[in-house]
């Protein structure tokens, strides 16, 4: 979670890094002005809107937040976002936009790597929602759900319904219901640096 303007930077350029957006040649500057990637242009709202919210919700600044929430609001439902503020660790990487639905009670480690129509959530009664790991790939249309939790080092596959907790990393999890098809070195699907 972001608690000063260095843990601030430090998310932002994480992110960066794991969308693999470059900024380090005029050519690329210009591209990233004139066509910004969406998900990039969300992501650097969500962790302007979690500096202010976690460090400066004083005074004057709450009415700046207010209007931090209102474009934060008004792009996720452009890009088909729901995403609450203080889910995800730094390097986070959203790949495409399109429906992702996430509870807020649900956390997520570092250099999560996430792609369109997944779904995080609670299940049946329950508050709390599914505490990822750290380097969690998820493939496109994976349904996560429940009080249970992933480790670090783990892919989630393609439309997979995860319901249950696994313990053992480095694994690949897929199916309906979800169980452990194999071993994988994830850093083959995610960026770190």
């Amino acid at each position: 979670m972001i608690t000063n303007k260095k843990d601030y930077k430090f998310y932002r350029e994480r992110d960066r890094i794991a969308l693999e957006i470059s900024n380090n040649t005029i050519t690329s500057r210009l591209k990233n002005f004139f066509f910004p990637s969406p998900c990039w242009k969300f992501q650097k709202l969500m962790r302007k809107l979690e500096y202010y919210t976690n460090c400066r919700n004083k005074g004057l600044y709450k009415i700046y937040i207010m209007y931090l929430k209102y474009r934060y609001r008004k792009l996720s439902i452009k890009l088909g976002f729901s995403i609450p503020i203080n889910i995800f660790g730094p390097g986070l990487s959203i790949v495409h936009y399109g429906t992702i639905i996430i509870n807020f009670t649900s956390k997520i480690g570092a250099n999560c790597r996430l792609h369109a129509c997944v779904n995080i959530g609670a299940s049946g009664g329950e508050r709390q929602g599914p505490i990822l790991g750290d380097n969690v790939y998820i493939a496109p249309g994976a349904k996560i759900f429940g009080n249970i939790k992933i480790p670090n080092n783990t892919a989630i596959g393609a439309n997979a319904v995860v319901n249950k907790s696994f313990e053992k990393e480095n694994t690949i999890i897929a199916g309906i219901p979800a169980k452990v098809l194999g071993s994988i070195d994830i850093k083959k699907l995610i960026r770190h640096e």
